[in-house]
């Protein structure tokens, strides 16, 4: 097996929006996400990588195959999901690149592949001109019944890599979970770092 990363936008983003959506529903459907998935709910979702000139698509390609990806736009194209979030920070949303998710399946894993999706949306933020990089995670409780006993947290990587959490700054996003049958609202902690 072989990994490499491609950073695609424009058409060659859009044409693959179909094979993220479904790496999407595949790694989401894992702790702590549980996402129940649809493609109607993913492609609404993934309309904003259509739409965005400025937004990005880093590739994990075994051959052809895509094997994970991590996605990026500048935050202005979210804020009507996240500039309430922003508003007591005083940061322009226009200084802020918003790195939204990164999945990988997990036969690829443990490879480097991580960093490399922050580093090539980091560096297509300070291209754009950006201040900030900035992601969040969902907030699920320690006592969740669907917690597995060896879940780990992500926070020491995101650390390393110089993101730090924002006191307070929370957003909330709904989907439905695995095994429920409508839409509930999440918490997402907001983590952030200049470049």
């Amino acid at each position: 097996m072989t990994l490499e990363a491609r950073v695609l936008s424009g058409p060659a983003l859009e044409a693959r929006l179909d094979e993220v959506a479904a790496l999407r529903m595949t790694v989401f459907r894992e702790w702590p996400y549980l996402y129940e998935g649809s493609m109607d709910y993913e492609r609404a979702y993934l309309a904003t990588y259509r739409t965005s000139p400025d937004a990005v698509l880093v590739g994990a390609f075994d051959g052809e195959r895509l094997v994970g990806a991590a996605t990026g736009t500048p935050m202005e194209d979210h804020a009507e999901d996240f500039a309430a979030a922003f508003a007591s920070t005083g940061i322009p949303l226009r200084e802020i690149f918003y790195c939204a998710e990164s999945v990988l399946l997990p036969a690829w894993r443990g490879r480097g592949m991580g960093h490399r999706f922050f580093d090539l949306r980091e560096d297509h933020a300070r291209r754009l001109g950006r201040r900030y990089s900035a992601f969040c995670s969902v907030i699920r409780s320690e006592d969740h019944p669907l917690r597995p006993a060896r879940a780990r947290s992500n926070e020491p990587f995101w650390r390393g890599r110089g993101y730090r959490p924002m006191p307070g700054i929370i957003a909330s996003f709904s989907w439905t979970d695995v095994g429920e049958d409508r839409e509930t609202k999440k918490p997402l902690q907001f983590w952030i770092r200049e470049l």
